[in-house]
């Protein structure tokens, strides 16, 4: 399936679709760690596909609370939306064929796209930026890139401000439209920092001008009795919203994006 199209006005939406349309599930996704499951939508005349995650099918994790993870992936596309950026394929809460979970819009991956390299060389070439060194067998290591992309590049950004501890590569969607969608955005939004991706490479480079503008207009969509305070209230804990706040101010006030913080892995295994 294509990226999901612009709907001209008085149409049904894709949030709409849904939120409210009939949801029969086509098969799952097994290679995911949680219940995943691959399903058709349909509601006045529009159709589509989409993913399931349906709370009951979330395994437990130590440092998040249990049944939490649906929440948090639609708190990250409202929060994505709030700042402008179309990252996040669009995402509800809503009952499903068993229970309440996540539905999120399928998304179709360009195949030939590469945003992400291992190279041999100890720098990366023109047009990427390095993460690291990776051992890729028989004591052999090659240096881990990823494309010098601002899509990418905002994408590090929201990153950062949903406290994201698991940025896979296999998380990125680039379409044949040349749009980027990311996925999997379950640990998210915790109160200790937790940031873990293969996006480093802009790390301690100060923000470009886009990605401050977009954290002021975000800055002032968290203030207090605002709409999107509101949502999130339904779908995080007052100290997670408080700890989204600070995170933003932190940002606004550094102007970089922020380095690994050495006291957590700063790369997400498997990587991919």
């Amino acid at each position: 399936m294509p990226a999901p199209e612009r709907i001209p006005p008085g149409r049904v939406t894709s949030v709409d679709l849904l939120a409210k349309g009939e949801l029969t599930v086509r098969g799952r996704v097994r290679e995911a760690s949680n219940a995943v499951l691959y399903c058709s939508v349909s509601y006045e005349g529009e159709k589509a596909h989409c993913v399931y995650k349906p709370v009951a099918g979330e395994r437990p994790l130590w440092d998040f609370p249990d049944g939490t993870l649906a929440q948090r992936e639609v708190a990250a596309y409202e929060l994505c939306e709030a700042m402008g950026w179309s990252l996040v394929p669009p995402t509800v809460l809503r009952d499903g064929p068993y229970g309440e979970g996540m539905v999120q819009l399928w998304i179709e991956a360009d195949p030939s796209a590469s945003l992400l390299a291992l190279v041999e060389d100890e720098e990366p070439g023109e047009g990427w930026k390095a993460v690291g060194f990776a051992e890729v067998g028989e004591g052999r290591t090659a240096l881990l890139v990823h494309a010098d992309d601002a899509r990418l590049r905002r994408l590090a950004v929201l990153d950062a401000v949903i406290n994201n501890g698991d940025r896979k590569g296999g998380h990125l969607l680039p379409t044949v439209d040349g749009a980027l969608y990311a996925i999997d955005h379950g640990v998210t939004f915790n109160v200790d920092d937790k940031l873990r991706t293969l996006l480093w490479g802009w790390a301690g480079e100060s923000l470009p001008p886009e990605a401050a503008e977009s954290l002021a207009t975000l800055a002032a969509a968290l203030g207090e009795g605002t709409p999107l305070t509101t949502r999130l209230a339904e779908l995080l804990t007052a100290a997670e919203v408080e700890a989204l706040r600070g995170r933003v101010d932190a940002l606004r006030e550094s102007g970089r994006h922020p380095g690994p913080s050495g006291e957590w892995p700063a790369i997400p295994w498997p990587p991919v």
